[in-house]
């Protein structure tokens, strides 16, 4: 694996979310391992950066879920719902559309 030097980014450990929706098909059952719950907040991505990561340091990602890109966030959507954004050319200078 080559290494990529990025930007720092931040990272917390979280409790389990109660209310995430089932995975299909299910993770792979890791009786013996335990798992951890964390939020990474990236000042830049790069290709499978966070699974590097978390691998890197014995922790290989199980599960990835995007909640936000910039000020783009999934805050009250429930899975399979949808929001519509204002078009691009409506949008004026520092507006996000939400």
């Amino acid at each position: 694996m080559r290494d990529i030097a990025t930007l720092p980014c931040h990272a917390r450990l979280l409790d389990p979310p109660a209310d995430l929706w089932p995975r299909d098909p299910p993770i792979r059952y890791r009786k013996a391992i335990p798992t951890s719950w964390i939020e990474i907040e990236l000042r830049e991505g790069k290709n499978r950066q966070v699974r590097r990561m978390t691998a890197a340091v014995g922790f290989p990602t199980l599960r990835l879920i995007r909640v936000r890109i910039g000020d783009w966030s999934l805050d009250g959507l429930k899975p399979g719902e949808y929001r519509v954004l204002a078009s691009p050319s409506s949008i004026g200078p520092g507006q996000a559309g939400l």
